[in-house]
C-alpha cells in the first residue's frame, strides 16, 4: 500500500525532514555514517505495547502536519480483513510474528509518522525495509512503568509471552531487539504528558539531523583559530582517531555536554551499568559518528562478560558515611577497565578501514596493561590495522603490575620498560606526535599513522564519567539518599582524567558538591589547589607505594583549566606554555576562587597511607589498595561529614602486596608475587582474590621486562622496530 501526502506539510516538518544535498557539508564517509535527510523520510516510532506509540504519533502528525499510520490498525488489520487480536488466537504467537513481519514488508509510505507495533522490531527482515526509508526513534519507558499501564488496560499477555514467564520478563528480553533498531531514543518519564514525549521526539530527531552542533576543539583554540577553520572542523570520531590536537592541546565539545533532567537521572536508579552507559554515552556521541546500534554493540562488549561482578561498578559501605567505588573488577584489576574494555571498539569501528594505527600509551602502572587487554579483544581483522606500543618507567611501577603488562603483550601490543619516570615517558609520546618529520616518517614508510589511548584521548575519558554517574544512582537505590541530594567524590589522581570525569559528570547533572583531590607526596596538585601555583621548579618525582599517581605534570588538568576559565584557549595555551618554558604558571585570583569552590586538595604521606590499611582492615576486615588508602586518609582529614563520600578505589590490593603485606605488619615477606598474593588470601580478605590477576601471574611469573635507556631517539627506534614487525612495508 503506498500513502500519499494528505496536505502540504509546514514549516516546522521542513526544518526536522529536509536537508538539502547542495547546502549540506558532508563529511569523510570514513569519519561517520552521517547522510542527509530528506523530505521523504518517515519518522517510526518503535517501543513496547503500552508506550504510548499511537498516542505520540498522532500529536506528532498534527505538530508536522503529514500523515500518521498506525501499523495495527491501517497496516494489519486491513491486510488481513480481521483484529489483531483475532488473528492471533488463529493462527499463535510464532506464526503470528511471521504474519506480521510479511504485512510490514508490503507497506511503503513517505514524509508520515508511523506506529509500529510492540512485536514489530522481532522481524528483522520488515524491520529492515522499515528503516530504508525511516529514522526510527525509541520511546523508552521503563519496564515497571510499562507493566503498570498494561495492568491499568486490562492486558495480562503479550506476544511471545509463554506459559510461566511474566510480562515483566518478555518486555526485557525484547529491550535487546529495540536496542538493535533505534536510530534515536527518547527516554520517557512517567507522568510525561503526551504532548511532552511528541516534543522530545522532535528535539531528538532535530539533534540527529545536526551534528554540525556537536564539533569539538582543543583546548589552545583562539577565538581567530575558530573563526578561520572552514574545511578544518572536528567531529567526534576526529578526536577519538587524533587524540592530541595538532597545536598540543587536549579536544573538547566546543559546546558544553548535555545536561540530563532530575526526572531522566532518576529513569536510570533502577537499571544496570550497561544501560547507564548506553543512555549517558548516546547523549554525548552523535550518532552520524556512532550510530546507536553500534554503540550498544560495544558497550555489550566491554560491560558483558569481562568483568567479575555483575554490577561492574559496585558500591559498598565502608565506614560511617563513607563508600568505597570499587573500580578494580575488570579483567586487568584497575579503574582503567572501565574505559578501556570499550574504547578499543569504538577507535577500530572510527578510524578508516585502509590505514593502520599504532596507538602509543604512557603508563604509570595500570594503563598499559588494560590498554594492552583492551585492544587484544578486538577481532583478528582489526589486530592486523591496530597496534598497541606502551613506555612505562621501569623502576616505578609494581613487579605485579610488570608481569601484568607482559602478561598482556600479545599479536598487537608491547611494552618497553624505560629507565626514567611517568613524566619522561608521556613528554616522548607527545614529542613523537609533535615531530612532523617521524610521524610522516611512519605515514610514508609503513603506512601507519599514530594515536593515543592515555587519558589526553576524549575516548578514554567519556566513559569515565559513567562510573561516577552509576555511584551516585546506585546511593539513590540503596535507599542512602533521594535524588538531587548531594555527595562528594574523593579521588586518589596524579594525572587528573579521573576526577576531571567526574567534573564532568556533574555538569551532566549529578549533584557533586566538592571534588576532593587526593595525592601522595608528589603533591604538586594539592598546592595548586591551594594556591593557583602550578610549580614544577626543583621538583623530583618520589616514587611510593601508589605508583599510579606518581605524577608531576597532570595532562588532563589542561581540560579543567579550559572549563575554568569559560573555554578562554588564548589564556589556556599561554598558561601550557609558560609551564613548558619556565616550569611554572599562576592562576589569577579570582580563576583561583572558582577553583576552590569545586576542588580541596590534600596529600597523604607513606606512613600514613600504610598505617590507613592496617587500620581499616582491622576495623572492618576491608583491604584498601595503596591508592585508595591515600583517598581514605585525604578524606577523613577534609570531609565535614554533612553529606555522603564516594572514594574511587581505583585498584585492587593484591597489585601491590608488598606494601599491604608491610602495612598489615607481616614480618616475612616472599620475593615471588604469586607467593605474596597466595599469603595475602590466606587471611580471606574483603575483597576476595582477583582471579584473573591470579591467572595471568602463573603464566608468567617468570618472564622478564624489556628496557630502554632514557632516551626518546632509542625510544623512537624501538617504536620503529615493532612497525616493522607488525605492519607489512609500504614498498
Amino acid at each position: 500500500m503506498q500513502l500519499r501526502y494528505l496536505h502540504s506539510r509546514n514549516n516546522m516538518l521542513k526544518l526536522i525532514f529536509s536537508t538539502s544535498l547542495a547546502h549540506t557539508k558532508l563529511r569523510k564517509l570514513w569519519l561517520s555514517t552521517y547522510s542527509s535527510l530528506s523530505g521523504d523520510k518517515n519518522l517510526i516510532l518503535m517501543g513496547p505495547p503500552g508506550a504510548g506509540k499511537t498516542s505520540v504519533g498522532r500529536i506528532l502528525g498534527q505538530k508536522l502536519g503529514c500523515p500518521f499510520v498506525d501499523v495495527d490498525d491501517d497496516v494489519l488489520e486491513k491486510n488481513w480483513n480481521m483484529s489483531v487480536s483475532n488473528k492471533l488466537q488463529d493462527v499463535g504467537d510464532d506464526q503470528f510474528l511471521e504474519e506480521e513481519g510479511k504485512a510490514l514488508l508490503t507497506f511503503s509510505a513517505s514524509g508520515s509518522v508511523i506506529s509500529l507495533t510492540g512485536s514489530n522490531p522481532l522481524h528483522t527482515t520488515s524491520m529492515q525495509h522499515a528503516k530504508k526509508n525511516g529514522i526510527v526513534v525509541y520511546l523508552d519507558v521503563h519496564t515497571q512503568d510499562i507493566i503498570e499501564r498494561l495492568e491499568g488496560m486490562k492486558v495480562d499477555r503479550i506476544v511471545g509471552q509463554r506459559s510461566g514467564s511474566s510480562i515483566g520478563d518478555i518486555l526485557q528480553k525484547r529491550k535487546q531487539f529495540y536496542k538493535k533498531w533505534h536510530d534515536v531514543r527518547v527516554l520517557c518519564q512517567a507522568g510525561d504528558s503526551i504532548e511532552v514525549v511528541a516534543d522530545k521526539v522532535i528535539d531528538a530527531v532535530k539533534r540527529y539531523q545536526n551534528s554540525e552542533s556537536e564539533t569539538f576543539i582543543s583546548t589552545r583554540s583562539t577565538g581567530s583559530d575558530l573563526d578561520h577553520r572552514k574545511g578544518t572542523v572536528k567531529y567526534f570520531s576526529d578526536a577519538v582517531i587524533e587524540g592530541l590536537a595538532p597545536d598540543g592541546g587536549l579536544y573538547v565539545p566546543e559546546n558544553s555536554l548535555p545536561k540530563l533532567t532530575a526526572g531522566e537521572w532518576n529513569r536510570l536508579v533502577r537499571s544496570t551499568y550497561a544501560e547507564r552507559a548506553q543512555i549517558i554515552l548516546e547523549k554525548c556521541i552523535h550518532p552520524a559518528d556512532v550510530p546507536a546500534a553500534t554503540l550498544g554493540e560495544i558497550i555489550e562488549k566491554a560491560y558483558g562478560e569481562n568483568f567479575a561482578c555483575t554490577k561492574i561498578a559496585p558500591v559498598r559501605h565502608l565506614v560511617g558515611n563513607q563508600f568505597i567505588l570499587e573500580l578494580f573488577h575488570g579483567p586487568t584489576a584497575s579503574f582503567k577497565d572501565l574505559a578501556l574494555q570499550f574504547m578499543p571498539h569504538l577507535f577500530a569501528y572510527c578510524i578508516p578501514k585502509m590505514c593502520n594505527y599504532l596507538v602509543l600509551v604512557a603508563t604509570s602502572g595500570d594503563t598499559g596493561s588494560a590498554v594492552l587487554d583492551g585492544f587484544g579483544r578486538l577481532s583478528d581483522v582489526d589486530k592486523q590495522r591496530i597496534g598497541v606500543f606502551c613506555l612505562y618507567p621501569e623502576d616505578g611501577i609494581s613487579q605485579v603490575q610488570k608481569l601484568q603488562m607482559i602478561a598482556c603483550q600479545g599479536q598487537n601490543g608491547w611494552s618497553l620498560g624505560i629507565e626514567s619516570n611517568f613524566d619522561f615517558c608521556q613528554n616522548t609520546i607527545k614529542q613523537m606526535f609533535t615531530n612532523s618529520d617521524y610521524a610522516g616518517f611512519l605515514t610514508a614508510e609503513y603506512g601507519t599513522i599514530l594515536s593515543t589511548a592515555n587519558s589526553i584521548n576524549w575516548a578514554r575519558l567519556l566513559p569515565q564519567l559513567v562510573y561516577h554517574a552509576s555511584a551516585y544512582l546506585d546511593l539513590v537505590s540503596q535507599g542512602i539518599i533521594s535524588f538531587g541530594s548531594p555527595v562528594d567524590v574523593c579521588i586518589p589522581t596524579g594525572n587528573f582524567g579521573n576526577i576531571l570525569a567526574a567534573v564532568y559528570a556533574k555538569q551532566m547533572g549529578i549533584p557533586i558538591r566538592k571534588f576532593i583531590c587526593a595525592s601522595n607526596q608528589n603533591n604538586v596538585l594539592t598546592d595548586f589547589i591551594r594556591t593557583g601555583h602550578y610549580d614544577l621548579r626543583g621538583r623530583k618525582l618520589q616514587p611510593s607505594n601508589s605508583p599510579a599517581i606518581d605524577i608531576l605534570k597532570s595532562s588532563n588538568l589542561e581540560r579543567y583549566l579550559h572549563l575554568l576559565t569559560n573555554n578562554d584557549g588564548q589564556l589556556v595555551k599561554q598558561l601550557c606554555g609558560q609551564l613548558q618554558t619556565q616550569g611554572h604558571f599562576q592562576l589569577q585570583s579570582n580563576l583561583l576562587g572558582l577553583l576552590q569552590q569545586d576542588l580541596i586538595g590534600d596529600w597523604c604521606s607513606e606512613k600514613d597511607c600504610l598505617e590507613a590499611i592496617r587500620s581499616v582492615y582491622g576495623a572492618t576486615g576491608y583491604i584498601l589498595d595503596t591508592h585508595t588508602a591515600v583517598a581514605k586518609v585525604v578524606a577523613d582529614r577534609v570531609q565535614d561529614r554533612t553529606c555522603p563520600v564516594i572514594m574511587s578505589c581505583t585498584a585492587h590490593y593484591s597489585k601491590f602486596a608488598p606494601a599491604i603485606l608491610k602495612a598489615l605488619r607481616i614480618e616475612e615477606i616472599k620475593q615471588s608475587p604469586l607467593s605474596q598474593l597466595h599469603l595475602l588470601n590466606s587471611f580471606n580478605p574483603l575483597p576476595p582474590a582477583h582471579r584473573t590477576l591470579l591467572g595471568m601471574l602463573k603464566q608468567n611469573e617468570n618472564q622478564k621486562s624489556h628496557v630502554c635507556a632514557a632516551d626518546s631517539n632509542m625510544v623512537m627506534n624501538h617504536v620503529e622496530l615493532f612497525i616493522q614487525n607488525l605492519f607489512l612495508k609500504v614498498r
